[in-house]
């Protein structure tokens, strides 16, 4: 069938093009679910710091995974009473000889500042229930339960509030002492609603007696949608700026948590952070740990620094303090080795965005209000960078941070893009970061999904860039799909874009936003095709038209695509002839 019948057959089922846009309601992205939120200059400041401090302390830290004098392998070392497993009332007696004499918390402040690190977050309560605060609710806490007898929360929140360190609380929605160890093992344990009374006690003594808070990390659990809006306003409404995670789900959270020591593999669009452990065994204190190649976990870490901070996300990595509550050496040696990085580089990571690029064959990129940075993890043979896509830009005169040896080369554009030849980088150290001054706006040509000879763009599910929801119905609960992005080489004029989707269980609405520009569309039930005329806006979008796929605006977090998008198809549209009258 020529594209000029099919355009016309197509055209006579479609349905009202553009949508009226009122005013602060119809945006592309998921807005937050409804309560008190942090507003966005707090936003906005939690993401600017992109590197902290996670300490996982408490009783399980003084058996150091190991019980009755066996190595526990199974799962974490903070969660030994589960998988050992020991009994409650060992478990319990534990506190009677808790003392952490050693635990300095002006003293981790300076190692977090030394590491470059920008905020702390402290287990307040782990999954066994003990309190690492005074609490009133009961006294399996430090302060009334061991020999130390002191707030280390409190101690520790003072000690940032001392040097201007935000400080953050951990807090497990489940328990394992209050379900007297009654727990399954994935520890995704429905809560009840005795415990989550028991819960929001908790979490207002820590949002009332410990100064600002910046963030409350809560973890496991399930929850129902119900009780995770419970815990999250009864966190806003003490500290109205406090940045809640994900982990309290239902996507309730402020901003998504990535699974343990993991990265997003598609686009996100808003804050977020990566959850990371020195070794992926363990979080809290393991004796028996390997610890070697100090420098090879140095490297490691940068590496995930740099990877999430391109990407847009924050970096919490963690460290287990011993019994005593002493830094292991190790973990101090790499959080110094971090800082000695960051020091002379810093300016690369701290209030960057993510990288403009989709992929650079040397390594990663951010963007700073008025320069590039390009962070160099495979420096090429003929020691040229290509920066793929870059288009009528300008730029000022690059150089490496913390190096004044290593030679930089002017930036030149050409037909793929542009290119900054550089040299000596193998006396730079590891990941050397390239600046590149902007005079201007950097502008980058996405890649796009070129027509085929009859003009017709065939745009494939796998070809898009998706954007999923974390965080929902408990630890284990899979993302969704909320959008589909793709780029199309189009030029000006109107098109007929055609969904292709199966799944959906009755007739469907759907969103399309051609050029930022939406409209409506119904999907049919069961398998089939939905139709719109659409038009080109090179003004929006200048380099090429962007294809994106929504549930109707407004929507939020946790929507998802009603159906399963196969492909999406753009049709010139062909007009008929106008006929000259000549004279």
């Amino acid at each position: 069938m020529n594209i000029v019948v099919r355009t016309a057959l197509v055209l006579a089922c479609l349905l009202p093009a553009t949508l009226p846009a009122a005013p602060g309601a119809v945006t592309d992205q998921p807005l937050p679910l409804a309560g008190p939120r942090p507003d966005a200059a707090t936003v906005q400041a939690w993401q600017a710091r992109k590197f902290g401090l996670f300490i996982h302390f408490g009783l399980y830290s003084m058996l150091g995974g190991v019980w009755h004098g066996k190595r526990i392998t199974q799962g974490y070392s903070e969660q030994i009473q589960s998988f050992a497993p020991v009994p409650i009332g060992q478990y319990e007696a534990l506190a009677t000889r808790f003392d952490p004499e050693k635990f300095d918390p002006d003293a981790i402040v300076a190692l977090a500042k030394a590491a470059g690190m920008k905020f702390i977050v402290l287990t307040a309560k782990h999954h066994d229930g003990f309190a690492m605060f005074h609490t009133a609710q009961d006294r399996y806490d430090i302060v009334d339960a061991t020999p130390y007898g002191r707030d280390v929360v409190k101690e520790l929140a003072d000690a940032c509030a001392r040097a201007h360190m935000p400080f953050g609380v951990y807090y497990s929605t489940i328990d394992w002492h209050w379900m007297h160890g009654q727990y399954r093992p994935d520890n995704d344990n429905p809560i009840t609603p005795a415990q989550a009374d028991f819960n929001v006690a908790q979490i207002r003594e820590l949002m009332s007696h410990y100064g600002t808070i910046s963030e409350v990390w809560f973890d496991m659990g399930k929850p129902t949608p119900a009780q995770s809006a419970r815990f999250a306003r009864t966190v806003h409404e003490l500290q109205p700026q406090a940045m809640v995670s994900g982990r309290v789900w239902n996507h309730q959270g402020d901003f998504s948590v990535m699974g343990d020591n993991s990265e997003p593999g598609e686009g996100m669009e808003e804050p977020w952070q990566s959850p990371a452990s020195m070794f992926p065994e363990t979080w809290g204190y393991r004796s028996w740990q390997v610890r070697d190649d100090l420098q090879g976990k140095v490297r490691e870490n940068i590496a995930r620094l740099v990877r999430v901070v391109s990407a847009g996300g924050n970096y919490i990595l963690n460290i287990g303090p011993e019994g005593d509550g002493s830094v292991v050496p190790y973990e101090a040696g790499v959080l110094r080795g971090i800082g000695a990085w960051l020091k002379p580089r810093g300016e690369a990571v701290y209030g960057t965005h993510a990288s403009p690029f989709k992929k650079l064959d040397f390594g990663y990129a951010t963007l700073g209000a008025h320069t590039l940075y390009l962070f160099v993890e495979k420096p090429p043979a003929d020691g040229v960078l290509h920066l793929p896509g870059v288009v009528d830009t300008r730029f000022g005169q690059a150089h490496v941070l913390g190096d004044a040896q290593a030679s930089v080369g002017s930036v030149t554009a050409g037909v793929s893009g542009a290119s900054v030849k550089v040299g000596g980088l193998g006396k730079a150290g590891y990941m050397p970061v390239l600046a590149i001054p902007l005079d201007g706006t950097l502008h980058v040509r996405p890649d796009a999904v070129a027509p085929g000879a009859d003009g017709r763009v065939d745009l494939a599910a796998a070809q898009a860039e998706h954007f999923l929801n974390y965080n929902g119905y408990g630890y284990d609960d899979p993302s969704t799909l909320y959008k589909l992005r793709w780029h199309a080489q189009a030029g000006a004029g109107d098109y007929v874009l055609i969904v292709h989707c199966r799944g959906a269980h009755a007739p469907a609405p759907l969103d399309v936003w051609v050029d930022g520009h939406p409209h409506r569309l119904a999907l049919p039930a069961g398998e089939g095709t939905a139709s719109v005329r659409v038009s080109r806006d090179p003004r929006a979008f200048p380099y090429a038209m962007q294809v994106e796929l929504t549930p109707v605006a407004p929507f939020h977090k946790g929507d998802r695509l009603p159906a399963t998008i196969e492909a999406v198809e753009l049709a010139p549209l062909v007009h008929p002839a106008v006929p000259s009258h000549g004279g």
